[in-house]
């Protein structure tokens, strides 16, 4: 168990991410994080560019198009989870426009054939209907999209909102809410939640609600990245968003030292055995990978100037690009949630 002593928090305020996973941290039995490491890791990553992402969808989706944009990201963030196949650990794979795609992109890549054949896939009257063999059919790749169960009744429930709701279309949803994260409740990342349960990541730890958001904040970072330079999508406290803990970022964290895992965790993880969601060693991974990079941040940002500072997601980013590929085992959890 990490001892008070040996913790020092955030700085960061507005989070409600970050305010919900103290209690993990001071009680993890499975997971820590090597304070001094983070220090030594940021005497050299300051040094890098970290860049905020130009993201670009592929295939020119939306290219001009900011309604289409939003569309496009928060229909795809809906099921944008699970990947690998639990079972043979093959990750879901498609070729598409001469390229060959994969997890995400193939997801993308999915979606993009769909609208080239003419199938309205991101209005909410379609998807409030869209069935598991239609499914089938739009997302066919190397392998069956994992979970595609769960995936169906995810656009269900989404395009059910969507049609009842906001004329079947997310950027009348955008539109509706205020341009933050978090305001009283009509922030985006706060409405997303309210509107929409699939995006309500949040689990209990020793009687304590532990607020993840992967989904949420990922996606509204997406539109930030993709939507940065026309100015056509402000975000007033990007400040707020913590890293997105998935599957890849604790591996890069894990990899340089900066947490470290039990003995048991480690054979778990090392021997593919699925960690159920919800319980302890899951939630520990995941609060400590936020933890973690929001320490790392603020090392990183005493060392640079001021017209070079940076938020939690662009250490995200760092370490989820230079890690994605590696053949380091990642903890298997069988989720809708990231």
């Amino acid at each position: 168990m990490q001892t008070k002593h040996d913790l020092r928090w955030p700085t960061l305020t507005g989070s409600p991410v970050l305010d919900s996973i103290y209690p993990v941290i001071e009680r993890s039995r499975d997971v820590q994080t090597n304070v001094a490491k983070i220090v030594e890791v940021a005497g050299w990553m300051a040094y890098e560019e970290l860049p905020i992402p130009d993201y670009a969808l592929p295939f020119d989706i939306g290219a001009g198009n900011v309604d289409e944009t939003i569309d496009f990201i928060l229909t795809a963030a809906c099921i944008d989870t699970a990947f690998t196949d639990f079972f043979s650990h093959i990750k879901f794979q498609v070729d598409y426009a001469g390229r060959h795609w994969s997890d995400s992109d193939a997801l993308f890549a999915c979606m993009k054939r769909a609208l080239d054949k003419g199938i309205p896939i991101l209005d909410g009257a379609v998807l409030a209907k869209v069935t598991q063999a239609e499914m089938e059919t739009l997302f066919a790749g190397n392998i069956e999209l994992p979970m595609l169960d769960e995936k169906t009744q995810i656009l269900n429930q989404v395009g059910t909102v969507l049609a009842r709701q906001y004329s079947g279309r997310f950027h009348n949803f955008v539109a509706s809410c205020s341009p933050r994260l978090y305001d009283d409740g009509s922030g985006l990342v706060d409405r997303l939640i309210y509107d929409f349960p699939r995006f309500r990541d949040v689990s209990l730890y020793g009687g304590h609600t532990v607020k993840f958001y992967k989904l949420p904040q990922l996606a509204i970072w997406f539109l930030y990245t993709s939507l940065r330079k026309t100015e056509e999508f402000p975000l007033e406290d990007l400040e707020a968003m913590s890293a997105f803990a998935d599957y890849i970022v604790p591996v890069a964290l894990r990899l340089l030292g900066i947490t470290s895992y039990s003995a048991e965790l480690e054979n778990a993880i090392n021997s593919h055995q699925v960690i159920p969601h919800d319980s302890p060693r899951e939630v520990e991974i995941r609060a400590h990978c936020i933890y973690a990079t929001a320490l790392l941040a603020e090392e990183i940002n005493q060392l640079r100037p001021s017209d070079q500072q940076v938020v939690i997601p662009q250490i995200d980013a760092r370490l989820w690009t230079h890690y994605h590929t590696t053949w380091w085992p990642h903890h298997l959890t069988k989720t809708i949630m990231y």
